[in-house]
């Protein structure tokens, strides 16, 4: 069994989205992505990267003395060992997320880990990608993101989110994009659809603005 990975960064911050947003963290950010989307913030984890054992990836993981640890790239799941590694540190005791893109398999990731699935808009790029497909392997800890770029992108999730009843699901977040979508404005548009969906900003973002490794 292929035990590597390719690893950009492993470092301890705050989770700046999700469900334990502020929650001091360890990221393990793999290296590549198959997608390119227009606003992406780690284009830098496209290529590069040190090869890893998991053990050695657990054995640093454990230096910081967290409990939240989250598996995130580029996208995780186009390495395949990555499967193993989530199974590792959820193995481990570790509280475990992982933030995919939705356009690979979801299917084979541990029961354990919160997978944060971010739907693709149209804004992004990249929305032909999207394998709807792993909506059914979604369970009730699981959270979906929508990066919302303009108000075409938020019409375009609202009539996802009703297509597939995403709410009645688990948690679904809208985010907008850094500094493109106004995030008052997507405020305003939440709450006058009375939508049941959570408002996310990055807040690393608004802590440190666009510095890796944060």
């Amino acid at each position: 069994m292929n035990r590597k990975l390719r690893i950009t960064e492993i470092f301890f911050s705050l989770q700046g989205e999700t469900r334990t947003v502020g929650l001091p963290t360890v990221f393990v950010r793999l290296t590549g992505c198959p997608l390119r989307c227009g606003y992406c913030d780690t284009a830098y984890a496209f290529h590069g990267g040190i090869w890893y054992e998991i053990d050695e990836i657990l054995h640093q993981v454990a230096s910081f003395g967290a409990h939240y640890v989250t598996v995130t790239g580029g996208e995780p799941l186009a390495q395949k060992p990555c499967i193993d590694l989530l199974q590792a540190l959820c193995d481990a005791g570790y509280e475990v997320s992982l933030e995919t893109s939705g356009a690979l398999d979801i299917s084979l990731v541990d029961s354990r880990v919160v997978k944060v699935v971010d739907i693709k808009t149209p804004g992004s790029g990249e929305v032909l990608k999207n394998r709807f497909e792993n909506i059914a392997h979604l369970l009730a800890h699981d959270q979906i993101k929508f990066v919302i770029c303009n108000r075409a992108d938020y019409d375009w999730s609202k009539k996802i989110l009703q297509q597939y009843e995403l709410t009645r699901i688990c948690d679904v977040l809208f985010s907008p994009s850094y500094q493109e979508q106004a995030p008052g404005e997507l405020a305003d548009w939440i709450i006058a659809d009375r939508l049941s969906v959570r408002l996310q900003v990055q807040l690393h973002k608004y802590l440190w603005g666009d510095v890796p490794g944060r």
